[in-house]
């Protein structure tokens, strides 16, 4: 069952990224990497990382896919609802991009991958939350400073000279 599941997953993921990729319109890419970034999240549950997971979907899907789809409704033009995506120098990213899918593979069939049981072990969630908030508690208020500075820096720079 767990095979069926993953198959799925990974015909979902490259559907969706291939119709991220070629689709001509903006929200249609968008919706598409909806299902791409889920699809990743679904993976990282595969592997056991169930703090990534969720942090693939709150943080890409919840706030970068929304601000991106965000970003094409508020800057299309009322009198055109359409925004059409025209891609150029499609043969060379058909290359690159084949060259590095080429290159991936040579590094999956020469791997020696390990197999094993998976044994029973404590959530990554618990072991991350008492990483943070244990041995890198001041690391982790001194990036929460640095991220506040950021957002009153920004919501400065965004204010209109009245």
């Amino acid at each position: 069952m767990s095979n069926l599941l993953f198959l799925f997953l990974m015909i979902m993921i490259v559907g969706s990224a291939i119709n991220v990729v070629i689709s001509s319109q903006l929200i249609y890419s968008a919706v598409s990497l909806l299902f791409t970034l889920f699809g990743v999240a679904g993976l990282y549950v595969f592997l056991y990382a169930d703090f990534i997971a969720a942090t693939q979907v709150i943080i890409y899907v919840g706030g970068i896919l929304v601000l991106i789809i965000f970003g094409v409704m508020l800057t299309n033009k009322i009198d055109t609802p359409n925004i059409v995506s025209s891609s150029s120098n499609q043969v060379i990213g058909f290359l690159a991009s084949s060259f590095l899918l080429l290159l991936q593979f040579g590094v999956i069939f020469k791997t020696n991958w390990k197999e094993g049981v998976v044994l029973e072990s404590e959530s990554t969630v618990n072991i991350i939350g008492n990483l943070l908030l244990q041995d890198y508690l001041l690391a982790f208020e001194i990036v929460s400073i640095l991220l506040l500075a950021a957002l009153i820096g920004s919501a400065f720079l965004s204010r209109r000279n009245s």
